[in-house]
């Protein structure tokens, strides 16, 4: 058991760190920074930095998720498991039809909760 000021103490860390993940993209990101820069090669070679990490980052995290979300159901609970993978081949078939990110979502969400009644009817 951890004593009031041991807690206090990893309250005041944590606080910290989160602090710092907050403000880390706007210090790091911020037009000071880019007018600091006066040579131009850095200032190209950071912006395509930048660049490659906008392209790259958001679907790259949005895979990992997908993945774990897919593979935590199919371990956990096999028919729910086949339920979400119809659902994520439907949103994928739709998004490479449509191109459009809101209406796949909706429509994989649509057939997963129709799927889901049908299959678990009591």
């Amino acid at each position: 058991m951890n004593t009031i000021g041991e807690a206090a103490l990893m309250v005041f860390a944590m606080g910290i760190v989160i602090l710092f993940c907050r403000a880390f993209p706007f210090l790091f990101f911020s037009k000071g920074a880019e007018e600091a820069v006066k040579d131009g090669a850095v200032h190209r070679r950071r912006n395509s930095v930048l660049s490659f990490i906008e392209k790259t980052v958001p679907p790259a995290a949005m895979t990992v998720l997908a993945f774990n979300a897919l593979f935590s159901s199919l371990r956990d609970n096999p028919r729910d498991g086949v339920l979400v993978s119809a659902a994520s081949i439907f949103t994928s078939l739709l998004h490479l039809w449509k191109r459009n990110a809101l209406l796949s979502i909706i429509g994989g969400t649509v057939l997963y909760m129709v799927l889901e009644r049908i299959v678990f009817v009591n």
